[in-house]
């Protein structure tokens, strides 16, 4: 019997993965991954020139991502049927095959697939191999600690309600907003509200080539998905 193996990859620099992910990757033979239609996608680009050259790909494409909101019933309507379809395809696979999934960041921490994991318990072994988040390589970034002592550190969806990322961001010390693009200018009037605004940094796919950090207040009025708000933590020092 073969199985399923989830390798988180970490942040986007190939040289912060893991050395067990590094040599699974390398190793590979079947190896799956999640994209939007029509992009290679991040945990695909990730591995660029890692993978064995007679290596079987399967690019898992999501019916939808961005262009329906995750609250409209339309959105689990037409991505539970996709982590239905992967899930069999998968486990199927796993009866001869080992088969090993990319994932940016950690798989466990807000990974696409956690639908998965659930799906194939009791139809085929799974591991998963932790990574670095995300929101690590992004604090990293800004050159300063996001937390200090015994600092409360939040992290929030930007496609939360406004009055909710208001309130948790003025009851928190530091802080963390995923999900940006669209949601740029709703985390702005949020941070404002909170009084957090001028202390608040953006990094731009953080720890890829083209990384870039500004503070929030001087960010373009376009930024892509794959951007983190940072708030630091002030709390005690020696």
């Amino acid at each position: 019997m073969g199985k399923i193996i989830c390798a988180g990859l970490g942040p986007g620099d190939p040289d912060l993965m893991s050395v067990r992910s590094d040599r699974l990757v390398r190793q590979a033979t079947h190896v799956a991954y999640f994209r939007k239609k029509g992009y290679e996608g991040q945990a695909r680009r990730i591995v660029e020139g890692m993978l064995c050259a007679d290596a079987v790909e399967y690019p898992m494409e999501y019916p939808v991502t961005t262009e329906v909101h995750f609250s409209d019933p339309d959105y689990n309507g037409q991505l539970a049927p996709f982590y239905d379809e992967w899930a069999e395809k998968l486990a199927d696979l796993a009866e001869t095959e080992t088969v090993l999934v990319l994932c940016e960041g950690d798989p466990f921490f807000y990974g696409s697939f956690m639908h998965l994991y659930t799906r194939l318990q009791g139809r085929a072994q799974v591991e998963v191999i932790p990574g670095i988040t995300g929101m690590s390589g992004c604090w990293t970034a800004t050159g300063q600690p996001i937390t200090w002592g015994d600092d409360v550190l939040t992290v929030l969806m930007a496609t939360l309600p406004e009055d909710e990322l208001i309130t948790r961001a003025r009851d928190t010390d530091a802080l963390i907003v995923m999900k940006i693009g669209r949601n740029l200018d709703r985390v702005k009037r949020a941070l404002t509200a909170a009084g957090r605004l001028q202390d608040a940094w953006l990094v731009e796919r953080g720890t890829m080539p083209d990384q870039r950090v500004h503070r929030l207040t001087e960010v373009p009025e376009k930024v892509p998905y794959f951007s983190i708000v940072v708030v630091h933590g002030q709390g005690r020092r020696p």
